[in-house]
Order: C-alpha cells, then structure tokens, then sequence
C-alpha cells in the first residue's frame, strides 16, 4: 500500500510539473516579448498600452493577494485553485491575439489573483505528495520541468521572429496562437492531477500542513504573518526575498527588451530575444538540477556557498551587460554607444548567468524557509512571494523610466543586501542547529 501511494505521489508531482511546464512556457515566453510586441502594435496600431506598466499591475496584484490565497485554496482545495489560476493565466496570454488596453490591463489584474492561487495551491499540493525523505527530490524535479518552460516557448519564438527587426500582426498571431495552445493543454493536465491516499501520512512533511489542515482565515493568516515578519530572521531574509523580486522583472521582462532594442545586433536582434530566453532556461535547468535533485550532495557545506556562487555569477553578469547594452535599450530602439562593441555571445552568455543565478538564490531561500519554519511555512512563504512581488512590481515601475545603469546598480546593492541577510541568517540557524544537536 505504501508503495502504490508513493507512486500516485510521483506521478502527481510529474504531471504537476508538466502541466507548470506548458503554463509558464506560455506565460514567461509572454512576458518576456511583450514589451517588445506592444512597442510593434504602438508604432504599427497607435496602441497605448505599456508593457511594463502591466507587468507593474500584475506583481502589484499578486503581492495583495498572497493574503487571501491560503484561505481561497483552504475552501476549494489545491487542485481546484491551481485549475482556477491556470484558466486566468491562459486568458492573459489570450488577449495578446488582439492587443486592447483595456484588456491588457484587466488581464493584469486577473493574473495576478490567478498567479496567487496558483502558487498558493501549488506549494500545498506539493506538500501533501512529499515525505520527510522525497520532499527534496519532488521540489528538484517540479523546478527542473517548470523551468523547461523557457526553453521551448523561447524556442519557438526564436524561430517565429528570426531575422525580423519588426514582429507584424501575421507573426504576433502566429506566436500567441501557439503559446494559447500550451496555457491551455497545462489547465487540461491540471485534471488529471489525483489525490493521494494518506493513510501512510506520518512522514508527510509539514512544508504547508497548516494550509492543508487548519485552514485559518485570511485574517488569521495575516496576524501569523506580521508576527513573523518581526522576528530578526525575517527581517533579515527579505533582503533576499526582495532582491530575487528584482532581478527576476530583470531576466524576464527588461533583459529581453534590452536584446530586442539592441540596433548594434541589427535585424537579428528580435530573434535573438528567443535565444536569450533559451539560456536563461538552461541556466535555470542546470542549478535546480545541481541545487535541487543532487542538493545533499552540492549543499554538504551548507546552503551560503550555493548563495555566494549565485550572488558572483550575478554580479558578473550585470558588470557584462553593462559594458556590451546601450544605456537607453531597455526604453526605446538605440544604437547609442556602448563600452564595448555590442557582442551577441557575451548577450547570450549573460542570459544562462542570469538563470543560474536566479536558481541559485531561490532553491536556497525555499530551503532555508523549510528549515527554519516548519510550524509556520504558510506565513514564511506567504511573506516570500509578498516581497518578491511588491520588489517586482515596483522594479517594472521604474523600467520603463531609469537607463540601465540605474537599474543595474539597484541589482547589485540589493543583491550585496541579499546575500549578506541570507548569510546572517544561515550561519545562526547552523549554529543553533549545531547546539541543539549537542544538547541532545
């Protein structure tokens, strides 16, 4: 019996990342060309929408609704919620067929919710299929599909825009058509999800039992939540979480409109956009693989190395950037000056130092916080996507108004700050996990 439920445990979990797969390879495929696909409908249509401005309103959204979504999946259940979500998601993507302002906009809103719901509903569910023993192995290979989505979305659009230095209708169609068929095969994949037998439950993890089993209000909720966010830890770990905020609206929506402005890369700049996407996928891939699935064997020195690696291969990469973009690419088309001659393998290079980065910082954070707040994950991880999400709305606020210099300046002091809270609270809890280990 115990082995059957294992297997309708694993199996939940693969198809739980395939189904992520196909929604964020439409999603992030999305948000990382629609700056550039709306500035083709302005020049083209006399489109008004921004969008930054959207990406803005969605992080906004989302940070807002982390409090009401534990209770939201607490009365609909995990699979329900995540379902719920997926189908907003699938309508934002949608509405790119015919961009609209006013549709732009409400999307934004509406995915925002959805994005609460789904990552809520999702980190329950990933709990109730995970022991003490597999909860590593089952996150390693939910981060390892779910960030294949950046490659085949990105893929396509590469070949969809290869050469052009304009995306026309006929092209946007094209793409949007395919990556509304993916969002929408990822909601079907959601109903095949089946809910396990727990009658061998006593080495289930308590990563976000108290979602699944106490169902408090969204009040009480949030009363656990400022509670622990006054704590010293907390305080210090939001450093981290609002810096994986920033430089994730950096990856996936500035750094693609930095390569697709680039007139030094001439018509081939547009579909370089989908190689750069590509290698932020592989970047990715490669740390949730190394960090996640081989975990206790990367992290046997503990998780501040892993850190400190993502921290220099960031600050790499923004030095990078800098010397090789002009200052006003993430604006407007330039072929202002640059440090050096704009180079199309150092772009690509920084794009895979960027998403082994970004893997680095987050498979640690969601570590420490499994760690340190096994009673209290809901609120933990409530407070994690909150930071992240006001960083992410407030870092597509200033996109479209700060040359990169500015932006990438902000990156590297909030990155310093990152690293050292993380740091900070590593080293303490080691030392407290070390005495309690002697005391015993």
């Amino acid at each position: 019996m115990a082995n059957g439920c294992c297997d309708v445990r694993l199996c939940n979990i693969i198809v739980l990342g395939i189904s992520f797969m196909l929604i964020f390879t439409a999603f992030q495929t999305c948000s990382m060309a629609e700056k550039a696909v709306l500035d083709s409908a302005k020049k083209r249509d006399g489109f008004t929408g921004n969008g930054y401005t959207s990406l803005g309103i969605l992080y906004a959204v989302f940070a807002i609704s982390n409090w009401a979504a534990p209770s939201f999946v607490s009365v609909t259940g995990p699979r329900l919620a995540m379902f719920i979500g997926s189908l907003l998601y699938f309508i934002f993507v949608l509405s790119f067929l015919k961009p609209m302002v006013w549709a732009l906009y409400l999307g934004s809103v509406l995915i925002g919710f959805g994005a609460a719901i789904l990552w809520t509903g999702q980190g329950n569910f990933l709990t109730i299929n995970s022991t003490s023993e597999t909860v590593a192995r089952n996150s390693g290979i939910f981060w390892a599909l779910l960030q294949c989505s950046l490659l085949f979305g990105n893929m396509y659009s590469y070949f969809v825009f290869k050469g052009q230095s304009d995306i026309s209708d006929t092209e946007r169609t094209k793409l949007f058509i395919a990556l509304s068929a993916a969002g929408l095969a990822g909601c079907i994949c959601l109903l095949f999800l089946r809910k396990p037998t727990s009658n061998d439950s006593e080495n289930t993890m308590s990563l976000n039992v108290d979602v699944a089993n106490t169902s408090p209000s969204a009040l009480d909720a949030l009363k656990r939540a400022f509670q622990l966010f006054k704590t010293k830890e907390m305080l210090l770990l939001c450093f981290s979480f609002a810096y994986t905020g920033l430089e994730l609206t950096f990856f996936s929506g500035v750094y693609g409109a930095c390569i697709s402005h680039n007139e030094h890369f001439g018509e081939s700049s547009t579909g370089l956009m989908g190689i750069s996407g590509i290698f932020i996928g592989v970047g990715e891939i490669l740390g949730g693989m190394l960090f996640g699935i081989l975990g206790k064997k990367t992290n046997k020195y503990g998780r501040d190395p892993v850190v400190l690696l993502g921290y220099i291969v960031h600050m790499v990469a923004f030095y990078l950037i800098f010397i090789n973009m002009p200052q006003h690419a993430p604006i407007e088309k330039t072929n202002g000056p640059t440090y050096i001659q704009s180079n199309q393998y150092i772009a690509i290079l920084c794009s895979f130092l960027l998403g082994f980065g970004d893997s680095s910082f987050n498979t640690q954070i969601y570590s420490l916080l499994g760690f340190m707040f096994p009673e209290d994950s809901s609120p933990a991880f409530a407070l994690l996507k909150f930071m992240q999400s006001v960083a992410a709305a407030i870092a597509f606020y200033y996109s479209d108004i700060l040359v990169l210099q500015w932006q990438l300046l902000i990156n590297v002091i909030w990155g310093t700050l990152g690293l050292l809270g993380f740091c900070l609270v590593e080293w303490e809890s080691s030392r407290a996990a070390r005495a309690g280990y002697q005391s015993i």
